[in-house]
């Protein structure tokens, strides 16, 4: 099908992909499974042919192209069907590397993402726990400042590139009291003392490295921070767009190759006399398939445009992971099919990709994760806005985190905004102590510490309170978010306050929710 977004440049590029493919991939791919990684060697080629510069800047090794060529240069890439080497490579390229080119110092960019765009040093980023998976701001990891360094504590699991990777872009908690406004990004060297990895054995994905790394009294150098201290989390939140997306074109390529193979296999396996091409069944099963993946292609597209412009797609980026990942596990499930016992015979790619296709649907945030992120967009109208310009390590003010990734929907994430939200214009001089104690099924307690403007969290009831609001969570939620009128919540005696005039003062030195 003819495309606006794709013009003569772009299908030159495309070429070029596809014939590296050809020649520095498929011949190999089997045995990168068997080793359980790919070799160094194919990121430095890699990097001579380009390839890992295309979405960064000239500056730094870069090209600079505009977003299609990624897409090009993705959907050939995982026409190679080996999904493995898709993982390892897209991590290394758009997201370990994508927080340095977007917040990283100049010195980091020269230590860590010039030879990462050259193919010298592998990149991973390090943000799952094994206590948490897709809940960012539940993470253990500790990094405790101590003079010109930080000492990080902690573990991360399902890391790609974990184990083969030169360096990990770790998230860490600065501030344990401070939620998602303590979490900041830090990178550690591989060979740093106390940092160690171990590899993981998984269904699929078999050619990429996926490690288990721990963290014992690892010291680094602050100047290894990525951005601003504490900023971590929306850093985090904004990059996901770029992996939903990628996850997304890469299923474009891998549901083509998957198709465009069966119908192959199809044309040429006979059964009671004829090609099984000719059944109505199948053929139909077929072409409902193709539609439904032009149907994806043409939505991940246009959310390619929309970043390409400069927007943050939070909702087109997080369909598309949506659609295109259950779409590829139904694909190939479809392909599968169409192979009957063949196509459980390891002989065949289709039972590879079989295996690799599933996970599609856990990383970069699960199937469960994106329904409710658009539950949050489509039915509460949360808006998003962008991080990365905002609040770089040369640019922003420390209230633009609280401005940028929607409203806190919780009472926890509400109340632990507020330090966000001060008008430090305004509250200068003020100082007083406020005491959340709130019930019902997100409880929580919360003591509020301002002293001449500079505001703390600490979680508990703690010292001699001004004034001490005290509710149900559900409903302090539906006061914070304009869903209750806070005078009729009052009167009624769904919240109460101790003070009346303390809570008026309060009100004036902060923004609303």
């Amino acid at each position: 099908m003819k495309s606006l977004y794709f013009k003569e440049e772009h299908e030159m590029f495309r070429q070029s992909v596809r014939a590296f493919v050809d020649k520095e991939i498929r011949p190999y791919g089997d045995q990168w499974e068997a080793d359980g990684q790919i070799p160094r060697d194919l990121f430095v080629k890699l990097g001579e042919q380009g390839f890992l510069g295309i979405n960064h800047k000239e500056a730094y090794g870069g090209a600079d192209a505009d977003i299609f060529y990624t897409c090009a240069y993705l959907e050939e890439l995982a026409k190679c069907s080996y999904a493995g080497v898709c993982a390892a490579v897209s991590v290394h390229q758009y997201m370990a590397t994508n927080h340095l080119a977007e917040a990283g110092s100049h010195e980091l960019k020269e230590r860590f993402l010039r030879p990462a765009i050259e193919g010298k040093k592998v990149g991973a980023i390090a943000i799952t726990e094994p206590f948490g998976g897709s809940d960012v701001q539940a993470m253990r990891t500790t990094a405790v400042r101590d003079g010109d360094d930080y000492i990080i504590n902690g573990s991360k699991t399902f890391i790609t590139n974990g184990h083969l990777g030169d360096f990990v872009v770790v998230a860490c908690k600065t501030d344990s009291n401070a939620g998602i406004n303590g979490i900041s990004l830090i990178v550690v060297e591989k060979g740093t003392p106390g940092f160690t990895t171990s590899a993981l054995k998984k269904i699929g994905w078999h050619s990429s490295d996926t490690g288990e790394l721990a963290f014992d009294h690892v010291r680094v150098p602050a100047t290894n921070l990525v951005g601003k201290e504490g900023m971590g989390f929306f850093y985090i939140m904004e990059s996901f767009q770029i992996e939903r997306l990628v996850a997304g074109i890469l299923g474009i390529g891998g549901g083509e190759y998957c198709l465009d193979t069966t119908l192959k296999y199809m044309s040429e396996r006979e059964a009671f006399g004829r090609s099984i091409k000719k059944y109505q069944v199948l053929r139909h099963e077929m072409v409902q398939l193709y539609t439904e993946l032009e149907a994806g292609k043409q939505m991940t597209y246009h959310t390619c445009w929309l970043m390409q412009q400069g927007e943050v797609p939070v909702k087109e980026a997080s369909m598309v992971k949506l659609y295109m990942t259950e779409l590829s596990n139904k694909i190939v499930d479809k392909c599968l099919q169409m192979y009957g016992g063949y196509g459980y015979m390891e002989d065949f790619p289709i039972a590879r990709a079989y295996r690799d296709a599933r996970v599609g649907t856990i990383v970069g945030g699960t199937t469960q994760i994106m329904r409710e992120i658009l539950s949050k967009i489509i039915l509460d109208d949360v808006r998003y806005k962008k991080v990365y310009t905002e609040t770089s390590a040369t640019a922003g003010t420390d209230n633009d985190a609280g401005k940028a990734w929607g409203q806190p929907q919780t009472a926890k994430e509400i109340i632990l905004s507020i330090p966000l939200r001060i008008k430090k214009d305004k509250a200068a001089s003020y100082s007083t102590v406020f005491q959340f104690d709130l019930s019902g099924e997100n409880a929580c307690q919360y003591t509020l510490t301002i002293q001449n403007g500079n505001a703390r969290i600490d979680e508990g009831l703690h010292g001699t309170p001004e004034c001490v609001i005290t509710a149900d969570a559900k409903v302090y939620e539906d006061i914070e978010l304009g869903r209750i009128d806070p005078t009729m919540a009052f009167m009624g005696g769904q919240i109460q306050v101790t003070n009346i005039g303390a809570m008026m003062q309060f009100a004036k030195y902060f923004q609303k929710v």
